[in-house]
């Protein structure tokens, strides 16, 4: 353990970005550690509520992120953490490609994962038919007829999206009125090529190699080329039960005003939080992580680490 970090940010999204930078600024010797580049921040298809940007999508804004973070002299490291664990007041984080690192604090902002169906067959059809991200399989289905299961922004947003790559346009809400941003939800009842079936669910997947067709709640079944799942997302929970950290019944991390969690050393920022009043979105995840850089500097200012 020659070489012991101030700090190692488990997660690559806005809230571990920005964390990093602000980390560098307070000149923490800092790792930045996540298997996905952007995170799930990078599936979004338009963004036009983040102050600086007009219009931008999610890949691109995640792009800027990461210029700055290596502007400021750090580089991210892409692989998976699979194991946390803790030797006296040292940390070792252990990676998908077996290696080892060492760091006086920690802090988590593993963000969320998509959540499923929990369907027969859902896990045959992913990559054949089924998939969580629109920007990246969207392109896929040209002139072709798919369906969106969910109402919400990204469900509506995946629609108006598919709407100008595919033929037909099914979404599936189990609710009588989507929700959402007013204006998405408006051309979305103005685009002749989508179809919204409300007051239903999928209750069956049917296809041979692929997914080939739907079965509505109503015994409605529709034959289409793709589905979209945009449900929302449920928390990582990967370190959470092992380490001990108190989470709400939902499993979000249960954190104070400056981030930290009941376990001494260890913050946690962004979409996996019950912060921000559980207003997820860039924004306020890029503030959480601001937020929790400050914090563990002033934490290892005052123990002299």
């Amino acid at each position: 353990m020659n070489n012991i970090y101030d700090l190692i940010i488990i997660g690559t999204g806005p809230a571990g970005y920005t964390s990093s930078i602000y980390a560098s600024r307070y000149k923490l010797k800092h790792l930045l550690i996540g298997k996905l580049s952007g995170g799930l921040a990078t599936e979004a298809i338009k963004i036009c509520n983040f102050p600086s940007e007009i219009n931008i999508s999610g890949l691109e804004l995640m792009e800027k992120f990461k210029k700055t973070v290596k502007f400021q002299g750090e580089n991210e490291i892409i692989d998976e953490v699979i194991d946390l664990s803790k030797d006296k007041n040292i940390f070792k984080v252990t990676t998908r490609n077996k290696n080892e690192y060492f760091s006086k604090t920690i802090l988590l902002a593993i963000g969320t994962e998509r959540s499923k169906l929990n369907l027969k067959d859902e896990e045959k059809f992913i990559g054949k038919g089924i998939t969580y991200c629109t920007t990246c399989d969207g392109p896929l289905y040209k002139s072709k007829t798919v369906a969106v299961i969910g109402g919400c922004d990204a469900a509506n947003t995946s629609s108006l999206y598919l709407s100008k790559i595919a033929s037909k346009v099914y979404q599936i809400y189990r609710k009588d009125n989507l929700r959402g941003d007013q204006e998405c939800i408006n051309q979305i009842k103005s685009i002749k090529n989508i179809e919204v079936i409300y007051n239903q669910t999928i209750k069956e997947l049917k296809g041979k190699d692929r997914l080939e067709s739907i079965v509505l709640d109503d015994g409605k079944e529709i034959k289409i080329d793709g589905l979209f799942i945009e449900i929302g997302s449920v928390p990582n929970a990967i370190f959470t039960n092992k380490l001990g950290i108190k989470t709400d019944s939902n499993g979000f991390i249960i954190v104070d005003q400056a981030q930290k969690t009941n376990i001494d050393n260890i913050w946690a920022a962004g979409d996996i939080t019950t912060n921000s009043n559980g207003f997820r979105q860039i924004i306020t995840a890029c503030a959480e992580g601001a937020v929790a850089a400050e914090s563990i500097f002033k934490t290892l200012m005052k123990k002299n680490y």
